[in-house]
């Protein structure tokens, strides 16, 4: 990855506040939590993972992906093949 120290640093302190929000889920769900704040807890989660999953993909699209070595019909297969499989 060719993130900056802070970039990284970002990137890192989101992971830990998404594993906090996983264990917040599993504590609730050992302590027979109501279903809806568990269900709230598991959409906070998801949210929060999608986010990091959306800034890393963005990261690798704009600096990884190889540039005018493609067509933009390759380009766009690339971009696709990308999406589909990070985003099962």
């Amino acid at each position: 990855m060719s993130h900056t120290s802070r970039e990284k640093l970002d990137l890192v302190n989101r992971t830990k506040k998404v594993i906090g929000q996983l264990e917040a889920i599993l504590r609730a769900l050992n302590d027979d939590e109501q279903c809806a704040d568990v269900l709230q807890r598991l959409a906070a989660a998801r949210g929060a993972i999608n986010s990091l999953m959306g800034e890393l993909m963005e990261d690798h699209i704009r600096n990884h992906m190889p540039r005018n070595s493609k067509s933009s019909e390759e380009a766009a297969d690339d971009l696709i093949g990308i999406v589909r499989t990070y985003l099962k």
